[in-house]
């Protein structure tokens, strides 16, 4: 096989859906399930990658973006020719940019991309018989990794069974009021002592709240705040809250544009910026841009909240980039991620090391999750 151009034959997406016996809460809503929308790309010589599109929200999301691939983008790119996937990211954004617009939906076009995208750089490194992290420019395999997903209630049960399995570090769901926010806060500090621990307020707080609340955590030691107010505030608000807070700031899940992340890079009011790579941009959008965090001095912590081959892809975005970030692994059952993570399954001591098999590194089995394929 070589690395010439190469033809995508076929694109199929499959939509998955995970019941969960304690829903995943955040300031904002409740998942009483765990979705996951699968890509499978084909290329003229059976070469076969996936990828995954994010698809979290609304609840009826996930089977709509499964359409958007299946029934819109599919046939645009069939036939398409490209000697790389950035190529077939452009034009898939160009040709759909006006529908988008006209429909209001550039999220979940954007998404639907997204997850074509990391199939095609699966095939992509397939085909040059690499694994993606080191097609991606890595040196080291191996990566560290923190625990996400942790509720305001159950909290201290959720994080001792991440412990247990191997993670060092924790981050805490906090915007559910100032008493229970500090006593999960305290607990989880107690519990992980000098260990990372950081907050994700998922955008509760107006911007006076914020600048009034972010103070007061202050002795818990967190490594970042995340998103404590929202993605689309003006900049002067950020700049503000960063001037008071007294902690990093984190937030990048949200931003849908390489503007919007050239904003977040050109002055010192994010630490932390975290790009989604199955949200928006892929990796063809998304692996200069973590470049460019780690140019500006910034810290790269790819946001990675679903299925294990969105969760695996990020992780080989994060070992190909380097830096000292941490890649987000849900603390949740969910087997749509756990049977299809690979390596990142195997936590020891806070990290995870990817192999040197091509692409990313395993072709899941989706035959074994069919029971949980919707219509």
């Amino acid at each position: 096989m070589t690395a010439s151009a190469f033809v995508v034959r076929s694109i199929e997406a499959r939509c998955y859906r995970y019941p969960l016996e304690a829903p995943v809460v955040t300031s904002f809503g409740r998942m009483i399930d765990r979705p996951a929308v699968f890509v499978k790309a084909t290329d003229e010589d059976g070469v076969v990658g996936f990828g995954e599109v994010w698809s979290n929200f609304p609840s009826t999301g996930a089977e709509h973006r499964t359409r958007i691939v299946n029934e819109i983008l599919s046939p645009m790119l069939g036939g398409g020719k490209a000697q790389h996937p950035s190529e077939l990211w452009a034009m898939l954004t160009q040709r759909t940019s006006v529908l988008a617009l006209q429909s209001g939906e550039q999220g979940p076009f954007a998404q639907a991309i997204a997850g074509i995208d990391l199939a095609l750089w699966d095939i992509f490194a397939r085909r040059n018989e690499t694994p993606l992290w080191r097609l991606l420019g890595g040196a080291n395999a191996t990566i560290k990794v923190y625990a996400s997903g942790l509720n305001p209630t159950g909290t201290r049960r959720l994080a001792e069974a991440a412990l247990a399995r191997g993670h060092r570090a924790l981050k805490l769901k906090i915007g559910f009021g100032a008493k229970t926010d500090r006593a999960n806060l305290a607990s989880l500090r107690a519990l992980i002592g000098d260990g990372m621990l950081a907050a994700d307020a998922n955008q509760a707080w107006t911007p006076p709240q914020a600048c009034e609340i972010a103070p007061d955590l202050r002795d818990h030691g967190l490594a970042w705040l995340e998103e404590p107010i929202r993605a689309d505030c003006p900049w002067p608000e950020w700049q503000k809250l960063r001037r008071v807070a007294g902690m990093p700031l984190a937030a990048g899940e949200n931003f849908a544009s390489r503007d919007a992340f050239q904003q977040a890079l050109a002055d010192d009011t994010l630490g932390v910026i975290q790009p989604d790579i199955a949200k928006w941009g892929g990796l063809s959008a998304c692996s200069p841009i973590a470049r460019d965090i780690l140019a500006a001095g910034k810290r790269f912590c790819p946001h990675y909240l679903g299925g294990g081959i969105g969760l695996l892809a990020s992780a080989h975005l994060l070992a190909g980039i380097g830096g000292d970030g941490l890649l987000e692994v849900d603390a949740n059952d969910n087997p749509l991620r756990e049977e299809f993570s690979g390596p990142v399954a195997a936590i020891v001591d806070g990290r995870v090391s990817l192999g040197e098999d091509p692409g990313l590194g395993m072709a899941p089995d989706l035959a074994s999750i069919e029971r949980y394929r919707t219509a």
